[in-house]
């Protein structure tokens, strides 16, 4: 595998949803995991939507990570074509909160399964793209072990930090 091939792929339905999708990507810079990123409409452009999902296995895409707000069909229509792990991201709307884009992600029909983080969560599709990618590498294995060490102790300190102030409720 050449050493600039992407692994995941971070699409979303427009570029409003970029800054969201942005904590996606460094997640996996932070884990040095090669990704590529994209703007693809269900709606506006099915077609590329499409071929893009139907090459991106034999480009070494091994897992998608779709960021979609309001009706959020493209996680969906993402899984309906490609083999491989998709991980939705419901991105917070005007109208319901993300509300809307959570149930149209989470809600898919038996034998289209994707994995839903929480609403505007790209950070922990991020995690969870790694952790994937993590059963078959073990040096990303090990990164995750050292990752979630470092999250157990920043919560310990700051559980020591707290008994050292007065604390009121």
């Amino acid at each position: 595998m050449p050493a600039e091939q992407a692994l995941v792929g971070i699409i979303m339905g427009s570029d409003s949803d970029l800054n969201i999708m942005n904590e996606a990507a460094k997640v996996l810079d932070e884990f040095n995991v090669k990704y590529e990123v994209k703007i693809i409409s269900a709606h506006r452009s099915p077609n590329y939507l499409t071929e893009y999902t139907l090459a991106a296995p034999g480009r070494g895409i091994k897992i998608i990570i779709a960021g979609a707000g309001g009706a959020a069909h493209l996680p969906g229509v993402t899984a309906a074509y490609f083999p491989l792990p998709v991980i939705g991201v419901p991105v917070k709307s005007k109208s319901l909160d993300g509300l809307d884009s959570l149930l149209s992600i989470v809600q898919m029909p038996g034998g289209v399964p994707v994995a839903t983080v929480g609403i505007n969560q790209a950070k922990n599709a991020g995690l969870l793209a790694v952790q994937i990618l993590s059963t078959s590498d073990i040096s990303l294995h090990n990164k995750m072990i050292a990752y979630k060490k470092k999250l157990e102790e920043e919560s310990i300190n700051k559980n020591k930090k707290l008994q050292t102030k007065s604390f009121e409720v």
